[in-house]
């Protein structure tokens, strides 16, 4: 066997036995935490309703019908745009849709809130880190772009959110 060959040979076989032992010897010490003070508060999700792209809590009291009698998809032209809206008949009422979850409009014990935190990301939320902080507004939905051309730039795509890097600002 040529010099160079056994070189290639020995280091295959040291590289083996050093994997062997990583593998044999785990992960290395477990350590298992728990906080001491009581959790989050919570929600049920078995009440988290989605419509139109937005989560919202919905809560009725216990006299309120939730078994519908009968339900009918209307269409609706509004200003030129087009949507459904589905009216349901139940022994307590009529209900709609477009009526349950307008901020403006309340049905007689039910209760209709935005699911808070991570369960209702806003398409058009903004978030920056900027002077060792994260900061964040809320814009209205349009048709635009945005183009950044600074040169050295990272990209990150979690889900639907993508977030650009550069030496002196972070946009997500």
């Amino acid at each position: 066997m040529d010099l160079p060959d056994r070189h290639m040979l020995l280091g295959i076989a040291l590289g083996a036995v050093c994997a062997s032992i990583l593998a044999a010897i785990g992960p290395g010490f477990v350590v298992e935490a728990f906080g001491d003070e009581f959790g989050a508060q919570g929600f049920d999700p078995s009440q988290l309703v989605r419509f139109e792209g937005t989560n919202y809590l919905v809560e009725n009291e216990n006299w309120v019908s939730t078994t519908p009698l009968s339900t009918t998809r209307v269409k609706k032209i509004e200003m030129g745009k087009v949507s459904y809206v589905d009216i349901t008949t139940t022994e307590t009422g009529t209900y709609s849709t477009d009526a349950m979850f307008s901020s403006h409009i309340q049905y007689p014990g039910i209760s209709v809130e935005r699911a808070p935190g991570p369960h209702n990301r806003n398409r058009n939320h903004f978030s920056f880190w900027s002077n060792g902080a994260w900061s964040s507004f809320n814009s209205k939905p349009g048709n635009s772009w945005f183009y950044l051309d600074t040169g050295a730039v990272a990209l990150s795509q979690l889900g639907d959110v993508i977030c650009v890097a550069t030496a002196s600002v972070r946009v997500c």
